[in-house]
């Protein structure tokens, strides 16, 4: 049934010539610029390419090609288009209930935390760790791997600066998230934005790095990459989940979105389900 339901994803507003064109401007993108769309899912492509065509009115997709191979700059205009930046503070307050609740008193058994966000967009949940952390007293020993294949939304991320009209609903969420404070007391704001304290940034190293390409790079005690592989096909999610596993401590916790679950297969080690509602997991 399922199989089923992602065929016709797959086929989405588009015929067999289309599809070739979709195939041949990834290899493009791949042999340009080294990042591997290849695997991603090609309904989530496609809705992006569709986008940047309307926009440059651009009626083929092979156009489309030809514009980014010749034309200076538009590659990158196509790799931020494909670029997942969904994100806010918080985001899922159960999730970081639940963490501060049931991880936080593992991790003070510890003498130093590791914890790598893959996939961290615009930084929002790096940020949203850091003043959780903070609160829980951790701050000082942890260390913060905060990754992204954008390096410009990396350097966003790096200044801390969100928009003011977005305060609203990351107090809401901080709050249902079990924060022990006044969330205003960790921004500045002016007429437009709300600027995050520098100081918690001093735990946090910010880097690019592609889930699909690179190999892992540090032992960590927490993995956090929400809401990312439900873009990716199956083979790739094994692919990024054995690169996880490497990447864990014994006992280390992984963390996914709301939507997505562990893989399990013969080449796939298991994890204990720490908090199965959570999608918090336990490497064994």
């Amino acid at each position: 049934m399922n199989n089923q339901v992602m065929l016709s994803e797959e086929d989405l507003d588009i015929g067999l010539v289309e599809r070739i064109e979709v195939d041949l401007l990834l290899e493009a993108i791949y042999r340009l610029s080294g990042f591997d769309f290849r695997m991603y899912m090609k309904s989530s492509i496609i809705r992006r390419i569709q986008n940047r065509m309307r926009l440059e009115r651009i009626g083929t997709i092979t156009a489309l090609q030809e514009k980014m191979i010749h034309e200076k700059g538009f590659l990158e205009k196509i790799l931020n288009d494909f670029s997942i930046n969904v994100t806010e503070m918080f985001r899922d307050p159960t999730f970081f209930r639940s963490f501060r609740q049931k991880v936080v008193p593992e991790l003070r058994k510890l003498e130093s935390i590791r914890i790598w966000h893959a996939g961290c967009a615009t930084g929002e949940e790096v940020y949203s760790m850091a003043i959780l952390l903070e609160e829980e007293g951790l701050a000082d020993k942890t260390t913060i791997y905060a990754t992204d294949m954008n390096e410009n939304v990396l350097q966003k991320a790096k200044q801390g600066t969100f928009s003011l009209v977005k305060m609203q609903t990351y107090t809401k969420n901080y709050m249902q998230a079990g924060g022990t404070e006044a969330f205003s007391e960790y921004y500045t704001a002016d007429d437009h934005f709300a600027y995050f304290r520098p100081s918690l940034l001093k735990n946090i190293s910010f880097a690019q790095h592609n889930l699909v390409t690179d190999s892992s790079f540090n032992e960590f005690h927490v993995i956090i990459c929400r809401n990312v592989l439900i873009y990716f096909t199956s083979e790739l999610q094994n692919q990024v989940q054995n690169l996880f596993y490497e990447s864990l401590c014994p006992g280390g916790f992984l963390g996914l979105g709301d939507k997505e679950s562990l893989r399990f297969s013969e080449k796939t080690p298991h994890y204990m389900e720490f908090d199965c509602t959570e999608k918090i997991y336990l490497k064994r």
